[in-house]
């Protein structure tokens, strides 16, 4: 793959910049899209603008405004509170939002000629979400394939690591540091450890503790 070509799929979190930090050490060349859908806060914009600069990477940022005059969630509506019911999805599901972003990323890619789109969709440690799942992505890379008449690959280097494992991930490619301090997977928006209460934080902590004590005495402490 070293010869080929890859867009990220990229938040500025977590789960992205180690996919970020996976792509940059697979293939010759790799650009990061965003997609700006009216989130809660404008700093999770910033921070993908931020990381993709630091790391020399072309980044694309695309206006998915419309997602959110369909899908009223909890990550673009202030009144709607961050929660899950029981038997429900969680608020914070956007309903399409990896559908959309995955097939507008396919079009970017054919027309700068990568064949490769990378994304951090997870179905090991996830909220239930349905387009998280490996069905799904196995279903759409045949629906883009096909719709287009161009071979994309829709890598998923995260769909069966736990949180734990994303952390160990993120250490074997030298990115450890980088990602805990620099990214933001914060629902209210703090970088690096956030606010420590969110279902994001709280899941990005676990996967923190989890992986560190893994390391043993001589791994470094949180």
């Amino acid at each position: 793959m070293k010869n080929e070509k890859a867009v990220v799929v990229f938040s500025g979190g977590q789960d992205s910049t180690t996919c970020l930090f996976w792509a940059l050490e697979r293939f010759a060349e790799v650009e990061a899209v965003t997609f700006n859908y009216g989130q809660r806060h404008k700093l999770e914009l910033d921070c993908a603008a931020e990381i993709a600069g630091e790391l020399g990477i072309k980044h694309h940022v695309l206006d998915m405004s419309l997602l959110n005059q369909l899908a009223p969630n909890a990550l673009t509506r202030d009144e709607i509170d961050i929660e899950q019911k029981d038997g429900e999805l969680p608020t914070t599901f956007v309903d399409g939002r990896n559908l959309l972003f995955l097939s507008f990323a396919a079009v970017l890619a054919k027309g700068i000629g990568a064949r490769h789109i990378v994304t951090g969709v997870c179905e090991t440690d996830f909220s239930g979400y349905p387009d998280c799942r490996d069905v799904f992505i196995k279903s759409l890379n045949v629906t883009l394939n096909l719709s287009m008449d161009y071979n994309f690959v829709i890598d998923t280097p995260l769909m069966w690591l736990n949180k734990a494992e994303t952390w160990a991930l993120a250490d074997e490619l030298g990115a450890f540091d980088f990602v805990r301090e620099r990214t933001l997977t914060c629902y209210n928006g703090i970088k690096a450890d956030g606010c420590g209460e969110c279902p994001a934080c709280q899941l990005r902590r676990r996967g923190l503790e989890e992986y560190v004590a893994s390391r043993g005495p001589g791994g470094a402490g949180i």
